[in-house]
């Protein structure tokens, strides 16, 4: 049963979204996305204060989507407990779905193939047309697919575009691709109500400011605008480029810590988690007092979209988050940022 980032996994009950290349034998590690209301009733939507006005229909059933992640990890532990693993390997407890449970797995390249097929709705069109940009510029359809609420048909007048771009090359080429069509007037940038949208939905502490938020997003050119719908391009492995397997490695956890570091490897600062390769570490603020040598720290992750691709090789940067010993064939430490969907104080950006 393979699967990998951006992939979907569905149950009666639910939606979950991957979000590991790598799971255990019997279960399949991913995050809880929309949840069947008629399957639990209305009441859901008080108890746990879920806007009603963001109920998605799908073949006659009633779903809502739970983007607060302690929401989330309540439900199911009250709900679904069966759908809650603790990961002794990643010392932490995550969402994972039992391979007898699921359903059906739901392609990001299976479905972008309907959509330019089908085009049934508006935002197919639109979808579609983001997809034949990107091949007349010269990315292939075969390296490309569309994830998020589109690829349940669970998206609406305000649903964003996930737009998947497979390996990390590509991923490169393809944004390479989208500043050109920029250019061209073929496509355009996020304007200033889109910053605005995006920095609400994704900062919620005020860690990064407005301004901060928008200057480290500009310079990623993974983000535009298709006929008034904004759209991201989002980073995932080919299958050759997966070369681990679960429990090559065990992570524990050391509290947090404050670092500055340069960047030394960016290939993999796209995917999920962000990846980031680092030297030249020096410890600005040592939290909880874990033993620990900068030369110990060799990257930086992140498990939040909004620290993906923030900063490149040569840079230097400032990242909040929780140091792990990473142990396996090498035993070093790392920096993991996106702690919860929300990241609160955790980040990465640009040392000034």
């Amino acid at each position: 049963m393979d699967t990998r980032i951006r992939d979907f996994v569905k149950t009666n009950e639910c939606y979950f979204a991957v979000n590991t290349y790598y799971h255990p034998e019997n279960s399949v590690i991913s995050f809880l996305r929309y949840i069947n209301i008629d399957k639990i009733g209305n009441h859901l939507l008080k108890d746990y204060e879920l806007d009603e006005n963001d109920i998605r229909i799908l073949n006659g059933e009633r779903f809502i989507k739970v983007a607060d992640s302690s929401k989330a990890y309540a439900i199911l532990k009250e709900y679904y407990p069966e759908y809650l693993f603790y990961d002794e390997i990643n010392d932490v407890l995550l969402h994972a779905v039992p391979k007898t449970n699921i359903k059906e797995i739901l392609s990001p390249q299976k479905r972008l193939e309907e959509v330019l097929n089908e085009q049934n709705t508006e935002a197919e069109i639109k979808c579609a047309k983001l997809a034949d940009t990107l091949h007349d510029y010269g990315l292939e359809y075969k390296n490309m697919g569309v994830s998020g609420s589109t690829v349940l048909k669970l998206n609406n007048e305000n649903s964003d575009i996930d737009f998947v771009i497979y390996g990390m090359e590509k991923h490169k080429i393809a944004r390479e691709i989208l500043s050109v069509t920029f250019k061209d007037g073929v496509l355009e940038p996020l304007s200033e109500d889109f910053w605005k949208k995006a920095y609400v939905k994704r900062i919620k502490d005020g860690t990064l400011t407005y301004d901060e938020f928008v200057w480290h997003e500009k310079r990623k050119l993974n983000r535009g605008v298709v006929d008034g719908v904004m759209f991201d391009l989002l980073a995932t492995r080919e299958w050759d480029e997966i070369t681990e397997n679960y429990g090559d490695k065990k992570y524990k956890n050391l509290g947090f810590i404050q670092i500055k570091a340069k960047v030394k490897d960016d290939t993999f600062v796209f995917d999920n988690p962000a990846v980031y390769k680092v030297e030249n570490v020096e410890i600005l603020n040592n939290e909880n007092n874990a033993e620990v040598l900068a030369s110990e720290i060799e990257e930086v992750v992140s498990f939040t979209h909004t620290y993906a691709g923030s900063t490149y090789n040569g840079e230097e940067i400032i990242v909040r988050g929780k140091l792990e010993e990473v142990s396996g064939k090498e035993t070093y430490k790392r920096v993991v940022v996106g702690t919860t969907r929300e990241a609160f104080n955790e980040y990465v950006k640009l040392a000034k």
